[in-house]
């Protein structure tokens, strides 16, 4: 992490139905500032030096979510996520200090929800973190919308239709499933690896499915009001009220 946590005060004890974090890295140094920076953040936080010990640690509590380093001695990040998959679908965020697009793939495949390029910033880390667990919130929690509205076009989540006025819009089932996942979590941003979804790696192709729905859901697709890119983290979808 490229960032030094502050360590001038130290913060309140996390409450104790916070989301509970799973650490996994062989770095001690490491290991320290993540867990201190989430601490601080108001997650409860515990950590593995390595898959073994991840795995004494998954013995006896239950976590909300991983975040694990894939190049680690012994068993590797991909392996103990290939692992974990097989009994459990707790998200996972992974972290890699190789920036081949070949890694985020492989570990999209086989089942993590989100990758961070090391060296990154704590805020950045505790931005995913927050992102992944609130798209791994419940479906069917009562204050979940069936529709939102933004501009002259009403998205059912659902059903994946897209209305404006009387008329429905015809949507690729690409469009559909990206639109569904910004639906989703309004307002926040959506990685281009998780809207790859089926297709992990193709940034390229999210871009041009993007401007597609851009085309569709814009008055002016080239400054685009509620379908806006994020800057460094992807795009998310804007909505009314």
């Amino acid at each position: 992490m490229t960032a030094v946590v502050q360590q001038a005060a130290i913060p309140d004890a996390p409450a104790d139905d916070a989301p509970h974090l799973l650490l996994v890295d062989d770095d001690r140094r490491i290991r320290s500032l993540m867990s201190r920076y989430l601490a601080q953040q108001g997650y409860r936080v515990t950590t593995a030096q390595d898959a073994a010990d991840a795995r004494r640690k998954l013995e006896g509590l239950a976590f909300d979510l991983l975040v694990l380093d894939v190049m680690m001695p012994g068993e590797n990040g991909l392996d103990f996520t290939r692992w974990l998959r097989s009994i459990s679908h707790v998200p996972i965020l992974m972290l890699t200090a190789r920036a081949d697009a070949a890694d985020r793939v492989a570990g999209l495949e086989i089942g993590a929800d989100d990758y961070l390029t090391k060296p990154f910033e704590p805020k950045e880390l505790a931005l995913r973190v927050a992102s992944i667990l609130r798209r791994a919130a419940p479906a069917a929690a009562p204050m979940t919308p069936q529709t939102v509205r933004f501009g002259q076009s009403v998205f059912h989540i659902e059903r994946g239709e897209l209305r404006q006025g009387d008329a429905t819009m015809r949507l690729t089932e690409r469009e559909r499933f990206m639109l569904q996942l910004l639906a989703r979590t309004p307002g926040e941003p959506v990685t281009r690896e998780a809207l790859a979804g089926a297709m992990p790696g193709n940034e390229r192709t999210v871009d041009v499915q993007i401007n597609r729905l851009r085309r569709k859901i814009e008055r002016d697709p080239a400054n685009p009001v509620y379908l806006q890119t994020a800057r460094g983290a992807g795009y998310r979808l804007v909505i009314d009220g």
